[in-house]
C-alpha cells in the first residue's frame, strides 16, 4: 500500500493472528434509492464485502429520512425511521435475534434522531455483537450534544474506523479515543482503467473541449460560485473549456429552499458571461454514468468551503481515477493531494482556482504526470482493497469482543428498557387547526367554531410544537409543524394588548376579541408557552418574537392573586432562563414568584393538609412542579423539599388502591375537611402529574417518580377506573373527561393537546433514559 497517500498507512488498529471470518454482517445507515453520500457508501461497502466474502451473510439496515417507505433492494432487512426512538429499539431487537456476527455503522450526526443523533445510542445500548463505526465526519471543535454523543459512540464501538490520518488525530487529541481502537480505512472507489479523457467526451457533447467537473449534491457549503467566478479567467486563456456541474440539489435543501442555489449558479454564469461554458447535469445519477462523467473529466475542481471536512467521497472517486484535481485545503483534500500530488488553493479565491486549473491546461505533461500518479496511489483504494482491510477489522474486533465482552450489557434487559409509547398521531390537532390557530371545542371530532378560540389552547399548541421538534415528531407531521408553530405564535401576538401589557383570551370564530384582557390564569400559561419559544424553539424568528412578547408581559404578573397564574408564569421563565440565564429582571422573577409560592404554602399547609389552598382544585401537580423546577435550578433547598412533599400527597391523594391514577375531579374538586369529587376526572390533571413527576425523578433520581409519570400517563390508555382509554389512535384526539358512567365523546383542544403534551415529554424521558447525561 502506497503509505503517503493511502490514508491506509494504518489499516488495521492493530496487528493480530488471523481469525475466522464473521458468518453474518450487518451495515447500518442509508441506502439506496435514498439520496445522499452515506446511503451510496453503505451499499457500496456492504456489496464489497459481500463480493469479497461470499460465505458471509452480508445485509443492511436502512435509516429512513421520510413518512414514505423507498423501495429498498432485498439486501436491506430492516428499517427504522429516522426520528423514532422506538425503532432503534426494534433495530436492536431485529440484530441479536438474527445473530448478526458484527455491525458496522456508518455515522455521521445528520442522518439519526435527537439531538446530536443521539437516537443511534438507544440501540447500541442493546445490541449484543461488536459494533465497528466509520466516522464519515469528525468534528474538532464539537458542541456540548456533539462531545456527548461521541464519547458515548467511542466507548460502544470496538473498532472505529477511520478515512483519514487527521481523523485518527483528532480522535486522539480531541477525544481521547484508545488508539487500539482506531483504524484508517481509505474511502472505497470503484475500479477505472487509466484511459484518455477524450474517448469519453463525445457521448456528452464535449469532444475536443477542455472538461472540467464537479459532482455530488449541490448545496451552499459546495463553493461552486468560486468556481464559476473563476471560469472568465480561465477561458481568456482556453476558450474551449466547459465546466460540467453534476448532480442534484440536496433533498433536504429543496424542501426548504428549493432550487434557489442552482439558479444563482446559472444566474451568476450569465452575469459573468460565462454561460456558455457552464452545463448543469442535475440528475443524481448511477455509477455506471459517473464513471463515464468522470472519465470524461480532465481536471477537477473541489472549491469547498468547510475547512473541517475529514473525507469526500467525490474527491476519492475523481483522484482515484487518476484525474488532477484543483481544491480546496480541507482536511480530506490536505491529505490526498499532498506531495505534487494535485493543487490546493485558498478558500473562496477565483483567482487562485483559475491559476490552479490553468497550470494543468497549460501543461499538457504536467497534467498526465499527474494523471498516472493518482491513479496507481488509487489502485488501494479501490472496493476490493478495502473490503479486504474491512474484513480484517471485523476479524479482531470480533475476537476480541468474544473475549472481553462490554460490560454495558450486564444490566440492559428487556425489563429495564424504557416504555414503549404510541405513535405521536397529529391528525387531530391539524384539523382543529386553521390559519388563525386551534379551535377550543369540538363536537366529536369535528371543531366547534361556535366556540372560537381560546389564547390557553394555543399556548399549549405552541409548546407542543416546540417539544415535538426537539423530541423528533413523525416524518408527515415534522413538515408541518413550523407553520402550525407559526399560527399559535400569531395567535399569541395578537392577543397581546401593549395598552394593558395582558393577553386577551376568547376570540370568536370571526376573528374578534371577545374581552379587553383575559383571565391571570390564562396570562401565565401565554407567558409559559412564550418562555418555552425563547428558550427552546430553533426557529429564530420564533425564538425572538416569543422573548420580546415574554419581556412585556412578565412584569404584571407580580400582581396577580392568582396561584396557577404565578406558576404558569414561573415554569415560562425556567423555560426562558434555559436559552438566557442571566438576564436579571427574568432572574427577579423567578425569585419573587419562588417566594410567592412558598408563602402560600406556609399559610395552608399543615401535617394533615400539605397543600397550597384549601381546596384541591385543577392543574394541581404544576404547582409542586414549578417549586422542584426553582428548587433544583436556583437552587432553593426549601422550594424543593415543599414541591416534593407536596407531590408526594398528592400523589398517594390520587392513588386508587387498584393502583391506578384518579384525579380530583372537576364536579366539585376536593375541600379540606369535605369529601373529594371523583368525576369528572380531566386529561389536564393526568399530564401535569407526568410533567411534575418526570420533573421530580430529574431532581433526585428517584424510580419512585418515573413509575408515577407511567401510572399518569396509563390513565390516557385505559388504566383508568372506567378501564377505557380515552385517548382515541384512530383519531389521534382525546376525550374531553371521564364520567362516572361514560367517557366524553368530544375530543376538543384542551384534552387533545394535555394527551399529545404528555406523550412528548414521556418520550423525552425515555430518550433521557438512552442519551449521554447532559444532553440538550
Amino acid at each position: 500500500m502506497h503509505t503517503p497517500h493511502s490514508n491506509g498507512a494504518n489499516t488495521q488498529a492493530k496487528t493480530s493472528p488471523a481469525h475466522p471470518t464473521p458468518s453474518r454482517i450487518a451495515f447500518l445507515g442509508g441506502f439506496p434509492p435514498r439520496l445522499c453520500g452515506i446511503a451510496t457508501f453503505t451499499h457500496d461497502l456492504c456489496e464489497a464485502v459481500a463480493h469479497a466474502a461470499p460465505a458471509t451473510m452480508c445485509f443492511a439496515g436502512a435509516v429512513n429520512d421520510q413518512a414514505k417507505a423507498y423501495p429498498y433492494p432485498p439486501r436491506v432487512r430492516f428499517e427504522l425511521a429516522q426520528q423514532d426512538l422506538h425503532s432503534y429499539r426494534s433495530a436492536a431487537d431485529f440484530l441479536n435475534f438474527s445473530n448478526a456476527d458484527a455491525l458496522c455503522i456508518q455515522h455521521e450526526f445528520g442522518i439519526y434522531g435527537g439531538p446530536a443523533g443521539s437516537h443511534l445510542l438507544a440501540l447500541l445500548k442493546e445490541v449484543r455483537m461488536p459494533v465497528i463505526t466509520t466516522l464519515h465526519t469528525i468534528l474538532s471543535q464539537p458542541d456540548a450534544n456533539q462531545r456527548l454523543v461521541m464519547d458515548e459512540l467511542i466507548g460502544r464501538s470496538d473498532r472505529l474506523v477511520v478515512m483519514a490520518a487527521k481523523g485518527r488525530d483528532i480522535l486522539r487529541e480531541t477525544y481521547a479515543a484508545p488508539a487500539d481502537k482506531i483504524a484508517i480505512i481509505p474511502h472505497g472507489i470503484p475500479d477505472m482503467p487509466l484511459r484518455d479523457s477524450e474517448s469519453y467526451k463525445a457521448q456528452f457533447g464535449v469532444a475536443g473541449r477542455a472538461v472540467l467537473l464537479t459532482f455530488g449534491l449541490l448545496g451552499p457549503g459546495k463553493g461552486i460560485e468560486h468556481a464559476i467566478q473563476a471560469l472568465p479567467a480561465i477561458v481568456a486563456r482556453h476558450p474551449n473549456v466547459v465546466y460540467l456541474i453534476l448532480g442534484a440539489t440536496h433533498p433536504h435543501l429543496v424542501a426548504t429552499e428549493g432550487e434557489s442555489y442552482r439558479l444563482s449558479l446559472k444566474r451568476l454564469a450569465e452575469d459573468l458571461g460565462v454561460k456558455a461554458h457552464v452545463i448543469f447535469h442535475k440528475d443524481f445519477v448511477s455509477l455506471d454514468d459517473l464513471k463515464e462523467f468522470i472519465g470524461a473529466t480532465d481536471v477537477y475542481v473541489t472549491p469547498y468551503l468547510n475547512e473541517a471536512q475529514i473525507t469526500s467521497g467525490t474527491l476519492a472517486y475523481v483522484f482515484g481515477a487518476g484525474k488532477a484535481v484543483v481544491s480546496t485545503p480541507y482536511w480530506h483534500a490536505q491529505e490526498i493531494l499532498k506531495d505534487g500530488c494535485g493543487t490546493l488553493v485558498p478558500f473562496r479565491d477565483p483567482p487562485a482556482i483559475a491559476e490552479g486549473v490553468c497550470q494543468f491546461l497549460d501543461n499538457p505533461e504536467v497534467l498526465r504526470e499527474t494523471q498516472i500518479r493518482a491513479h496507481a496511489i488509487g489502485r488501494d483504494w479501490i472496493w476490493p482493497a478495502v473490503a479486504k482491510c474491512y474484513l480484517d477489522c471485523f476479524e479482531d474486533a470480533c475476537s476480541e469482543h468474544r473475549a472481553a465482552p462490554r460490560a454495558a450489557f450486564a444490566d440492559w434487559t428487556l425489563a429495564s428498557r424504557p416504555n414503549d409509547l404510541p405513535m405521536q398521531k397529529l391528525d387531530h390537532v391539524l384539523r382543529m387547526s386553521d390559519g388563525t390557530g386551534i379551535f377550543q371545542h369540538a363536537t366529536f371530532t369535528v371543531p366547534n367554531f361556535h366556540e372560537g378560540y381560546s389564547i390557553d389552547d394555543n399556548a399549549r399548541a405552541f409548546i407542543l410544537c416546540i417539544l415535538l421538534d426537539q423530541v423528533g415528531a413523525q416524518p408527515k407531521e415534522d413538515q408541518q409543524l413550523d407553520r402550525i408553530a407559526t399560527s399559535y405564535l400569531a395567535f399569541l401576538t395578537a392577543a397581546f394588548n401593549p395598552d394593558t401589557n395582558r393577553f386577551r383570551n376568547f376570540m370568536s370564530h370571526g376573528r374578534q376579541w371577545l374581552e379587553d384582557s383575559g383571565s391571570e390564569d390564562s396570562h401565565g400559561r401565554a407567558l409559559w408557552a412564550l418562555g418555552t419559544g425563547a428558550g427552546r424553539s430553533r426557529n429564530t424568528g420564533q425564538q425572538k418574537l416569543s422573548r420580546a412578547l415574554f419581556d412585556g408581559g412578565l412584569p404584571i404578573v407580580e400582581s396577580f392573586s392568582s396561584p396557577r397564574a404565578w406558576t404558569f408564569a414561573l415554569l415560562g421563565v425556567h423555560e426562558y432562563l434555559r436559552r438566557f440565564p442571566d438576564q436579571p429582571e427574568v432572574l427577579a422573577a423567578r425569585t419573587a414568584l419562588t417566594t410567592k409560592l412558598i408563602d402560600l404554602w406556609h399559610g395552608f399547609a399543615t401535617t394533615d393538609w400539605p397543600w397550597f389552598e384549601l381546596s384541591v382544585t385543577y392543574d394541581n401537580a404544576r404547582l409542586c412542579q414549578a417549586l422542584i423546577l426553582s428548587g433544583r435550578h436556583m437552587p432553593h433547598p426549601e422550594a424543593l423539599d415543599i414541591g416534593l412533599t407536596a407531590l408526594r400527597w398528592l400523589v398517594a391523594l390520587q392513588t386508587t388502591p387498584e393502583d391506578h391514577f384518579r384525579p380530583i375531579g372537576s364536579d366539585g374538586f376536593y375541600h379540606k375537611n369535605g369529601k373529594r369529587a371523583n368525576y369528572d376526572q380531566q386529561p389536564v390533571e393526568a399530564q401535569a402529574m407526568v410533567s411534575a413527576s418526570l420533573e421530580a425523578f430529574t431532581a433526585t433520581g428517584d424510580d419512585l417518580w418515573s413509575r408515577e409519570a407511567k401510572r399518569a400517563f396509563e390513565w390516557f390508555l385505559g388504566r383508568n377506573d372506567r378501564g377505557q382509554a380515552l385517548y382515541d389512535s384512530s383519531s389521534g384526539g382525546c376525550r374531553d373527561g371521564l364520567h362516572h358512567d361514560r367517557l366524553s365523546e368530544n375530543q376538543g383542544a384542551e384534552s387533545t393537546l394535555a394527551f399529545h403534551l404528555a406523550l412528548a415529554e414521556m418520550k423525552a424521558a425515555d430518550h433521557a433514559l438512552t442519551a449521554p447525561t447532559g444532553l440538550i
